[in-house]
């Protein structure tokens, strides 16, 4: 019992989320959607009740009538039909202005989760990417919402509906025959006992389904991404066999899930059925016997309208109970994506509790003042409690102190690492795969917090800093870029969204880069798709240089960005580096050793630890590790 009440717990929160994001911003909305169901229900009941009036009160008169050779009147058949012609219009218009409202409120509020979802993810730390596959998180987007659209639009409607239904239904046949009211109920129970035991198979088997759904995107998106790391290595037999494993499950639950819901249906129809014979039967015995009636107005004999009219109440009211357990599916399905949906809303978003700001300033009178206008100098703001702000300039100096971090808690990846960079100094890591090269220039942004230790920028303890103006003071060229959808000149300025035309050429022109975009068919104006896969991977190195390039940020991390790049195209990149570089703080994670020799300190990590430090010729001299990788004695893996 302990396992399964988190769980309940769980589901109650998800549906308060859910009814918050349906109800809350459209309140006036659901009171028309309400008014129009209570109006189509009430219509529905009143037109099947009427039947009774229309065969007791019109046509056996006017048959009577007839056989005795009197002349019929027709004109209360006539008043009684226009009246009901009335009330199915009203029905009618019910149900289309409620149906037009209905899909108006269910794309908004889908609109509403989607935008929320995404400005979260916006929120969200990089060690959460790295913990969930992309294409389960976009399976959250698209498969789990289609599941709330159901919801929304058609079942939440349909529950509604069928609720109001069986409620007046129920009323009517009260006062129409509480004898064969009786007979509904006994009927009621075995529908009740088999929406119990079919509907919660299915519904555990659906939730399952929203799970592996996530887990075959995840998959096929790996596969798609490393589609050529899969041919290379003829790994398109074991590729398509793990695939077909997770697609199998995918495919039990799947079936299992619709197996059940499609018994369901079956099932109930029949139920419906018994019970219209036994109506009939009963009603028919108690007619011919002259058995008197008991309605909650009083006693009156069987008739013929009446027992019509309760058979069609009787379809009436069995139907909405199968339709309203034939959802039970549909609400768990929608549950288990809005579970998936909100569990991913619920991750801890980054903790940013800095308060210093990085702005452009500008000197005037010997003071340093701010400005909109991007200077290309920058300043640190801090704001004191007497609303003071003082201001002092950005110089690039970063410092560690006996830094320890592991991406787990149980398991730390760098030890005791200290480390200082002066203005304009250019610093380069060495080491072996997993030493821990990376894992700095990841802490230096705070994509991660340290376990302990401080880092300094400026002598300001990075926590004080607010990310974001951290992350526009440090900038980043990847050794693997990543290019959007758009044209060559949205993906310059995607370094500095307030850019002008002339910085972006500026940039490229120092990337490097202008020459080959200007050669492209549009120039600056090419559109670019599929992360740049139009062009050469030396090509989109040099528009991510551009990139940083216009971002202007004091200091620079490089991840060699010339090691998967041809011989003519690396001396492009590399001129394009090196004049980003200068003047600038640089962190280089280096993967060749010959373009680093100039570098001021090179530190060779070993296991999380800085081993040696020192320049070029300083290491060389030492004749230890750095010695042995550049002499190739030893090689990096």
């Amino acid at each position: 019992m302990d396992n399964r009440r988190p769980q309940l717990k769980d589901k109650k929160k998800t549906i308060s989320k859910l009814m918050k994001y349906i109800f809350n911003k459209h309140k006036m909305a659901w009171i028309v959607i309400l008014i129009c169901i209570i109006v189509s229900a009430l219509t529905g009941v009143i037109s099947t009740k009427f039947i009774q009036t229309l065969i007791d009160e019109h046509i056996e008169p006017l048959l009577s009538a007839s056989q005795l050779g009197i002349a019929p009147n027709y004109s209360g058949l006539i008043s009684a039909l226009i009246y009901l012609g009335l009330v199915c219009l009203a029905g009618v218009l019910a149900t289309l202005v409620q149906n037009l409202v209905m899909v108006v409120v269910s794309q908004r509020v889908l609109k509403k989760i989607r935008d929320d979802m995404f400005a979260k993810m916006q929120r969200m730390p990089i060690k959460m990417f790295d913990s969930h596959t992309h294409g389960d998180i976009m399976s959250r987007y698209t498969s789990d919402t289609d599941t709330l659209e159901q919801l929304i639009t058609n079942t939440l409607p349909n529950v509604v509906t069928s609720l109001f239904t069986i409620i007046f239904t129920f009323v009517s046949m009260l006062l129409t025959s509480i004898y064969l009211t009786l007979v509904v109920l006994l009927t009621l129970v075995a529908m009740m006992w088999v929406t119990k035991k079919v509907g919660g198979k299915s519904g555990k088997h659906f939730a399952l389904q929203q799970q592996w759904i996530g887990k075959v995107n995840g998959y096929v998106e790996e596969m798609m991404s490393g589609q050529k790391v899969v041919k290379v290595f003829n790994h398109e037999t074991k590729s398509k066999e793990d695939f077909d494993k997770l697609n199998s499950e995918l495919c039990h639950n799947s079936y299992t899930a619709s197996k059940y819901a499609n018994m369901f249906m079956p099932i109930m129809g029949n139920i419906g059925y018994v019970q219209y014979v036994l109506i009939a039967i009963v009603g028919g015995l108690f007619a011919i016997t002259g058995v008197y009636n008991f309605t909650l107005t009083g006693f009156m004999p069987f008739s013929i309208g009446m027992i019509s009219a309760f058979l069609l109440l009787s379809k009436s009211f069995s139907q909405p109970v199968t339709q309203l357990s034939s959802q039970i599916n549909s609400v768990v399905l929608a549950m288990a994506g809005a579970e998936r949906i909100f569990d991913f809303m619920d991750e801890d978003p980054e903790v940013d509790d800095g308060y210093v700001t990085l702005v452009n300033v500008k000197e005037e009178n010997g003071k340093l003042i701010e400005t909109d206008e991007h200077t290309h100098r920058w300043a640190w703001r801090h704001p004191h409690g007497d609303g003071r702000l003082t201001y002092t300039e950005v110089r690039g100096d970063v410092v560690m102190e006996n830094v320890d971090f592991g991406y787990n808690s149980d398991k730390i990846v760098l030890h005791d690492v200290s480390l200082y960079a002066r203005p304009g100094q250019k610093i380069a890591f060495v080491g072996s795969t997993g030493a821990g090269k990376t894992t700095i220039t990841n802490l230096l942004n705070r994509f991660y917090d340290i376990a302990d230790g401080k880092i300094r920028y400026d002598g300001i303890n990075i926590n004080k800093i607010k990310k974001s103006d951290l992350r526009r003071a440090i900038g980043i060229v990847l050794q693997d870029t990543n290019l959007f959808t758009g044209t060559v000149r949205d993906n310059i300025r995607y370094g500095r969204l307030d850019a002008t035309d002339e910085d972006i050429l500026k940039a490229a022109r120092l990337a490097n880069a202008d020459d080959f975009i200007s050669r492209l068919p549009e120039g600056y104006d090419t559109m670019l798709t599929g992360n740049g896969e139009n062009l050469s991977q030396g090509q989109r190195q040099l528009i991510a240089i551009a990139r940083a390039a216009v971002a202007d940020a004091p200091v620079m991390i490089m991840d060699e960005a010339t090691s998967s790049i041809d011989t003519r195209t690396e001396k492009l990149v590399q001129e394009g580096t090196d004049l980003l570089m200068q003047g600038r703080t640089v962190f280089v994670i280096a993967h060749r050793l010959s373009t680093i020799h100039n570098a001021d300190v090179i530190m060779v990590l070993e296991n999380g630890v800085i081993i040696e430090r020192g320049n070029h010729e300083q290491l060389m001299e030492l004749k230890g590790k750095y010695y042995q990788l550049y002499t190739g004695k030893f090689e990096l893996d």
